[in-house]
């Protein structure tokens, strides 16, 4: 019988932003305390030769994915939507010295977390699959992904 096991492993970063045209205090820059759930499933590796025997996906092979797809490129970076006249800020603060990144969406929770699946979705070897992100944006507050409802 072929089982399906879900594992999940958690990441930290900081990460500032500014909502443009939002109508509240996030319009001004801020930063979080950013907390990323990732779950993915698939079968243990039932080969006794491999030395992942039992092992959905070493948990280290995961991490090195979202290090460099999410926590290397979010941590201490300043993120606006480049669609806006927050570029100009941007490209002062680059010119600063800063650490800034520039995305096609508002940076959002519930817009970062699709971007987040789709970057690590690219990179799970092909029997696995991505279950569900959860980004947590303060200790309230959480945008949730789950490939069900993706359909």
């Amino acid at each position: 019988m072929k089982h399906n096991i879900r594992i999940t492993k958690r990441f930290s970063f900081e990460t500032g932003h500014a909502l443009y045209g939002y109508d509240g205090k996030c319009k001004n820059i801020h930063g979080h305390s950013y907390h990323l759930d990732v779950t993915v499933i698939g079968s243990p590796i039932t080969d006794t030769a491999n030395p992942k025997h039992g092992m959905v996906i070493d948990f280290g092979d995961l991490k090195k994915i979202v290090k460099e797809e999410i926590e290397d490129v979010f941590d201490h970076a300043t993120v606006f939507n480049k669609n806006t006249p927050h570029v100009n800020l941007a490209k002062d603060l680059m010119n600063l010295g800063h650490k800034v990144l520039l995305v096609n969406y508002q940076p959002t929770s519930e817009m970062m977390v699709i971007d987040f699946a789709d970057k690590i979705q690219k990179r799970l070897p092909e029997n696995i699959k991505l279950h569900a992100l959860k980004l947590q944006e303060t200790a309230t507050s959480f945008a949730e992904w789950f490939a069900a409802d993706q359909q």
